[in-house]
């Protein structure tokens, strides 16, 4: 039987971009999975999406004085829903002592729903996650952290079109809410809460330019400023 060739006219470009994100998700997720193998039990673990992958802590944290070894087992575009079905390649794998979590942002950016809607879907999961955490890793210290600060402002006019959607619902108002809404979350299970956002602001509220790449994402400039914040906490 002849092979039906594909029209490149016929691909839809969004589609296959979604198609690519999510095998290099699993990919990722398939990299832990076998990295936690070796990994040694009993240390620090960052985990969640983007905004923790991102975080270069291996890089910054020898000029910071900070001798402690840290997995980062954060994965790009993952929501509260992807973390459930990969507890144990982002989470319970390294078995760690303490644990730092920034996830849900994907969740509450989601522009197809309300803020209203995204923020209860995120804490039902958030709490499902930390509970798991509570049953598998009682001794563990579990640290929550805040949502970074936006700057809608950022992006150039030859930003992508899909930054418009970005910032429907993940304004800082909104992240505001979130904060104190994961903070009661902490306060639930007994977990931290820790705010390490204190000098990321500009003069008027929003993320500073000079840190961020599209208005949410950080150079390593401004995870210098997180990292000088928490590193009391590692």
């Amino acid at each position: 039987m002849e092979n039906k060739q594909t029209n490149p006219a016929e691909i839809n470009p969004m589609e296959f971009f979604k198609i690519m994100s999510k095998r290099e998700q699993q990919d990722k997720v398939n990299r832990f999975r076998i990295l936690n193998q070796s990994a040694k039990k009993g240390e620090t673990l960052f985990t969640g999406s983007s905004l923790m992958e991102q975080f270069p802590i291996n890089e910054l944290k020898q000029s910071f004085g900070i001798d402690t070894i840290i997995y980062n087992r954060g994965i790009g575009g993952f929501t509260t829903d992807d973390m459930l079905e990969c507890m144990e390649e982002q989470i319970f794998g390294t078995e760690p002592s303490r644990i730092f979590i920034n996830i849900g942002t994907n969740d509450i950016g989601m522009p197809t729903s309300t803020f209203e809607e995204n923020l209860s879907h995120m804490l039902a999961n958030y709490r499902l996650i930390l509970t798991q955490i509570k049953e598998r890793l009682p001794q563990t210290s579990v640290y929550l952290m805040a949502y970074y600060p936006v700057n809608e402002t950022a992006p150039d006019e030859d930003a992508a079109e899909y930054l418009k959607y970005m910032f429907i619902n993940r304004t800082n108002e909104n992240i505001l809410t979130a904060n104190k809404a994961v903070e009661k979350l902490a306060e639930e299970f007994g977990y931290h809460y820790i705010d390490v956002n204190d000098g990321l602001l500009d003069e008027t509220g929003r993320l500073k330019k000079e840190y961020t790449i599209e208005g949410i994402h950080m150079y390593a400039n401004g995870y210098c400023v997180v990292l000088e914040n928490m590193k009391k906490y590692l």
